[in-house]
């Protein structure tokens, strides 16, 4: 006997409204990617700029940290601040900037790897690139000059 035949039940089907995809820009290894994330709850519970539920602390900063600046060596003269070395002994994997190019305060200049892991270099100063001494794939000993600026 089918069971479909004697039932005598309907089945109501409901759209239940779903909150649309929130879209945010995240970037990792200096490239921006734009991924859409769904939210339990919407939107007002997601920490983010201009989704902050009232109350919640502040987001910091969006700035990566990157490896610190090798100590100079003593005697140094002025051209040392306008060049800017390798704070770890790697391989270049991205060279970001030409000469030329005007640069700010902590701007991305190469990204070294070293044991598998990537550095971001930024700019120690804003200015002017003069030239750049390093080339992608190539071996760079700590300290050594990446980018001169004028």
């Amino acid at each position: 006997m089918n069971d479909w035949a004697t039932c005598d039940r309907s089945i109501e089907w409901r759209d239940i409204p779903q909150e649309p995809p929130v879209k945010i820009q995240i970037v990792i290894g200096g490239k921006a990617y734009e991924v859409e994330v769904e939210v339990e709850g919407g939107e007002d519970s997601l920490g983010v700029p201009g989704h902050l539920p009232p109350g919640a602390a502040t987001i910091q900063s969006a700035r990566v940290p990157t490896a610190p600046r090798p100590h100079s060596p003593s005697g140094v003269d002025a051209d040392e601040a306008r060049v800017c070395r390798s704070p770890v002994a790697g391989i270049v994997v991205r060279v970001c900037v030409q000469p030329g190019e005007q640069l700010g305060l902590d701007d991305l200049l190469v990204v070294l790897e070293a044991m598998k892991m990537e550095t971001s270099v930024t700019a120690p100063i804003a200015g002017t690139v003069k030239s750049v001494k390093v080339m992608p794939g190539e071996a760079v000993k700590r300290d050594q000059i990446l980018v001169e600026f004028e």
